[in-house]
């Protein structure tokens, strides 16, 4: 297909940063699929313990807890393409460094925790920007279109990651897998630099902010302000705040069960780094598949939909509990990762269309905030609970806690009620070249004016 062809098919391929973005898109996860397998193996190369891979991977996760707030409220002031930078480079020099130490000797606890925690810090802060950062380059007439080419670029990228990585791990270390992560990421700074996007408070189609307006407004509220404006928007919606509880317990589990205890089985019963490639890589092909269907599948009632797929997140721990043969568990987790992506869309599109732009990405940061505080928890019992009882038994555990908080979730009204055509749609915008010309028009002619007052 031509490009022209391409364009008039998807009309948000004609808009030049979200071309960027896309390439950002795959490089970025292809990179953190190599920090997937990475870390896991390198940690269990040189420690021989899950307890001990329980503690890095919960120093990855723990700084969430702290730094989701900030980059939501930074990612609200300052435009969420620099605020991704920083998390890009911070993640680049944790897995980096993990890299180098894993090729050059046997790297001690303290160096694995500590450098985890800076990788989780970029995680942490990349996440409510990431979601700032599309409705302000794609109008929102095309959100959901861009939204489902962007997550199908980024799995594509994740899928190839973790495929090559499961190989390099194999053949020539877990060292080499996380070098290449922090390359690939230091990579994708010229990309985001290059995106121009709106500025900070304004939507795709919505009026660029001047200089000349800058200027003339007041000192921007203080951080506590902005917490709690976006704290009293998240708790306003009833399916957000529930779903986000869910999913903080189902991801508690999901992530000692399968992140934890899975290269340990992949280990000891399925082949080891190359097997754990395969399973991940599975997962991220699934997600390419669900990414197509969300160019075309909107469930009638979105959030019902939500809810239903995260109870079926239980698949992965009971695959492994299992010790299903490795196609049985890769094909479980190509199934669930189909569905996990329109869910995920669906998840993106009622989040951009019904938050205020202004405050989606502190909306966000709550979204992440209460979808991963447990989790370190979950990475930190898994370990010892394996230990104590078994891997399959503690496996089952975490299948029956994630589909009883599902059920839970279904008890609000507005989880089973709500349909797609309930969301609140902002009003039309221009296309994006338009909106771009006109903002540049207005700044030379301000330029124009600055100069001819100008004392000589």
């Amino acid at each position: 297909m031509s490009r022209g062809g391409l364009v008039r098919r998807y009309p948000v391929f004609g808009i030049r940063d979200f071309r960027l973005l896309l390439a950002d898109r795959l490089i970025a996860p292809a990179s953190v699929g190599f920090s997937m397998v990475g870390v896991s193996f390198a940690v269990l190369k040189a420690t021989n313990s899950a307890t001990d891979l329980s503690y890095v991977l919960a120093a990855q996760i723990a700084p969430a807890l702290v730094f989701a707030l900030i980059g939501g409220v930074a990612a609200d002031r300052f435009p969420p393409q620099r605020v991704i930078v920083a998390a890009n480079v911070l993640m680049a020099v944790g897995e980096g460094t993990f890299g180098v130490l894993a090729l050059t000797g046997r790297p001690p606890l303290w160096a694995m925790l500590g450098l985890e925690a800076i990788t989780g810090t970029g995680v942490a802060i990349f996440y409510p920007a990431s979601q700032a950062l599309l409705p302000r380059i794609v109008p929102s007439a095309l959100l959901q279109e861009a939204s489902a080419i962007s997550r199908l670029v980024m799995n594509t990228g994740q899928m190839s990651g973790a495929a090559l990585a499961g190989l390099l791990v194999a053949a020539a270390g877990a060292g080499w897998a996380l070098v290449l992560c922090g390359i690939g990421m230091l990579t994708t700074v010229p990309l985001l630099l290059a995106i121009r996007g709106s500025r900070p408070g304004t939507a795709a189609g919505g009026p660029a902010r001047t200089p000349a307006s800058e200027a003339a407004e007041a000192p921007g509220p203080s951080l506590l302000t902005e917490l709690r404006e976006g704290w009293s928007e998240f708790r306003s919606h009833t399916w957000l705040w529930v779903i986000v509880a869910q999913f903080g317990v189902v991801l508690m589990a999901w992530y000692g069960a399968f992140a934890v205890l899975g290269p340990v089985v992949a280990r000891e019963h399925l082949g080891g780094p190359a097997a754990w490639g395969a399973i991940t890589a599975a997962d991220a092909f699934g997600l390419i598949a669900g990414g197509f269907a969300a160019l075309r599948f909107t469930p009638r009632r979105p959030m019902l939909f939500v809810v239903l797929t995260g109870g079926a997140i239980a698949i992965s721990p009971l695959s492994l509990a299992m010790v299903l043969p490795l196609p049985a568990v890769c094909l479980a987790s190509f199934g669930l990762g189909v569905f996990i992506e329109m869910m995920m869309v669906q998840w993106t599109v009622t989040m951009a269309r019904n938050i205020p732009p202004d405050k989606l990405a502190r909306v966000s940061s709550y979204d992440v905030l209460g979808s991963v505080m447990a989790m370190p928890l979950g990475a930190l019992i898994a370990g010892p609970l394996g230990t104590a009882i078994g891997i399959s038994r503690a496996q089952y555990a975490a299948a029956a806690v994630i589909i009883i908080a599902s059920a839970l979730a279904l008890i609000p009204r507005d989880i089973r009620t709500i349909r797609s055509t309930d969301a609140v749609m902002p009003p039309p915008v221009e296309e994006q070249a338009a909106e771009e010309q006109a903002a540049e028009e207005q700044a030379a002619e301000e330029q124009a004016v600055a100069l001819e007052t100008a004392p000589r």
